[in-house]
């Protein structure tokens, strides 16, 4: 991937779900993914026979952010039914990945979340009081690793 000068735009963007019940095929695309990251926790030694009276930080455990995918709401069961699976003990890990798109919506890179499995879903705020909102849904997916490459 070249690298250019002025950063990409946050709106072109494609999820995909993995392949797991024809979830390749995206129904209702979404308009929000929020939540990636990655943190590496460290734990603080020091020798008693250390000359250096401070502590040498020690990387170990990796831990992946919980990521939140927000669209709206299309009567499509898939997101829903996926975290009822979870919850009956139907276990689905899938790959998600989050690719982010040029201008000519070519991929430019991709966020790959490893073994993803649904923890929680929100359904919509709805209001009587009429405006010209979109009824949303999300869906917060925790992963065991995530890898982020350019293509």
């Amino acid at each position: 991937m070249a690298i250019r000068n002025n950063p990409y735009g946050a709106f072109n963007f494609r999820v995909k779900l993995g392949d797991a019940g024809g979830e390749e095929q995206i129904v209702g695309g979404f308009s929000d993914v929020s939540g990636l990251g990655n943190e590496i926790k460290y734990s603080e030694y020091r020798n008693g026979n250390d000359a250096d009276n401070h502590v040498r930080k020690v990387p170990n455990v990796n831990s992946v952010d919980d990521v939140t995918l927000k669209r709206g709401v299309i009567g499509d069961l898939r997101l829903f039914s996926w975290l009822q699976a979870t919850s009956r003990g139907e276990i689905q890990h899938r790959t998600v990945t989050i690719t982010l798109l040029d201008e000519r919506r070519t991929a430019v890179c991709s966020w790959i979340l490893h073994d993803a499995q649904p923890k929680k879903w929100v359904g919509p705020s709805l209001t009587g009081k009429g405006g010209g909102e979109v009824a949303m849904e999300e869906l917060h997916l925790v992963a065991e690793s995530i890898e982020y490459q350019s293509t």
